[in-house]
């Protein structure tokens, strides 16, 4: 791998795209440290160390930028936001979707609605959490100036991260806003890491401190095998077009496959189900509202994955349950908005190609959605698996630490798809790539 890095290297404009990349996420990193005018960041720091890991979730995506106020503390999540948003929205409205097909000029139309999208999101979190944020009395001074200041502030280092994850995409390699969400949470690694050798290793006898040290190893790495085998499958339906005459010529008659991948939605199933779950708790907490011993309050202790698969009290484990099964849940609903059987066995029956043993129409979409809905699932079990692991290690041991089974995803998936992109672009030069050693 380092003898292919140093034949990249050699590549001028390979270099430059890599060395593009590295600049830019230290700007991101360096901004993650710049805090808001007004806000005072060790108030923050208290809120956290106080809400247990209500709020590992955020701070992990947005590289510690949420804990401590700085200017990228809404980080790319309205980016991505409305890149979820606008995909919704191109199976409501048919106008959207015609311009997402018209070619180079259609595509270009829809980043630019996206970064509207994304500006309107942004404002409208930031001005809600300068407002809460002062009624709270997390501001210096609760005033329209402070307001504004927070607003600003707060909008703009959002715009500048889609910025330069676009840029990233157009000058760096692979894709910007992935790389920006990946650098900010590999950029929490380190603390986790030294936040599990202080609880299990530090102060041990050697063979238990080596014990905990190997289990804590063979867990991630266990883990980042599995997420790697779950990136990769493929469930492969094979094709067979018809063989036309043309002149003196045969044409047609090849055989082809439709690759399904096992995981169809990625990472945003778990994405969703984790906010879904952890908005109402990051509320509460920012609010002061515990929710005390009644109903509610035990409501949102389940809700919150601190208090899961803890021995002393396990009846908020249910938690686990309702999140595993949105996770199933949202998996078949992003599937079923991306992945459309009726249009595809439309094409195919167009274009003369068949699956063996099924007929062309209806058939052939209902093959392929019976299909699809078993891969789904075996897709979901596994990022249920990789998502609840962690979380059980979490709550038997206590090992409190932002990141887990959606961040591994994350890194996983986005620097395989980096590799690739690179390994393509050495690939036209003669080298040998990164996936091939």
């Amino acid at each position: 791998m380092f003898e292919t890095l140093r034949n990249a290297l050699k590549i001028k404009d390979l270099r430059k795209r890599i060395g593009f990349t590295f600049l830019m996420l230290i700007v991101v990193r360096i901004g993650s440290q710049l805090p808001i005018p007004g806000v005072d960041p060790d108030v923050f720091s208290q809120l956290f160390s106080s809400s247990g890991d209500a709020m590992n979730f955020f701070d992990a995506i947005t590289g510690g930028s949420f804990e401590e106020m700085s200017v990228f503390a809404l980080n790319i999540t309205p980016y991505i936001t409305s890149s979820i948003i606008m995909q919704l929205l191109t199976i409501a409205f048919p106008k959207l979707e015609e311009m997402q097909r018209d070619g180079e000029q259609g595509r270009k139309k829809m980043i630019q609605i996206t970064r509207y999208v994304t500006i309107g999101l942004a404002l409208g979190e930031s001005l809600a959490m300068a407002i809460g944020f002062g009624r709270s009395g997390y501001l210096t001074e609760y005033n329209a100036l402070y307001v504004i200041m927070t607003v600003a502030a707060l909008t703009a280092g959002s715009a500048v991260l889609m910025w330069i994850g676009e840029r990233i995409t157009e000058k760096g390699v692979g894709n910007g806003i992935s790389i920006v969400l990946t650098i900010n949470i590999i950029s929490r690694i380190p603390k986790d890491l030294t936040t599990l050798y202080e609880q299990f290793i530090s102060g041990k006898t050697v063979a238990r401190g080596v014990l905990a040290a190997v289990i804590i190893a063979a867990i991630i790495v266990a883990i980042v095998i599995m997420v790697v085998f779950l990136q990769a499958a493929e469930r492969k339906i094979p094709l067979q077009y018809s063989r036309k005459i043309q002149g003196n010529r045969q044409i047609g008659g090849n055989a082809a496959v439709i690759p399904m991948k096992v995981n169809t939605a990625g990472v945003i199933p778990v994405i969703f189900a984790q906010s879904l779950m952890q908005t109402p708790v990051i509320i509460c907490t920012l609010l002061g509202k515990t929710g005390g011993t009644g109903f509610w309050g035990k409501v949102l202790r389940g809700l919150s994955q601190s208090n899961w698969f803890d021995p002393s009290n396990w009846i908020y484990t249910i938690g686990a349950v309702v999140y595993i099964l949105l996770i199933i849940g949202f998996a078949y609903f992003y599937t079923s908005i991306t992945f459309n059987p009726l249009e595809i066995a439309d094409n195919l029956k167009r274009q003369g190609g068949t699956i063996p043993g099924i007929r062309s129409g209806k058939p052939t979409s209902d093959y392929l959605q019976s299909v699809l809905n078993y891969v789904i699932l075996i897709g979901a079990i596994g990022l249920s698996i990789v998502a609840i692991v962690p979380i059980i290690f979490n709550g038997l041991f206590k090992a409190s630490v932002s990141f887990g089974g959606t961040s591994i995803i994350i890194i996983v998936g986005v620097i395989i798809e980096t590799l690739k992109q690179i390994e393509s672009q050495m690939l036209v030069r003669n080298y040998k790539g990164f996936l091939n050693d």
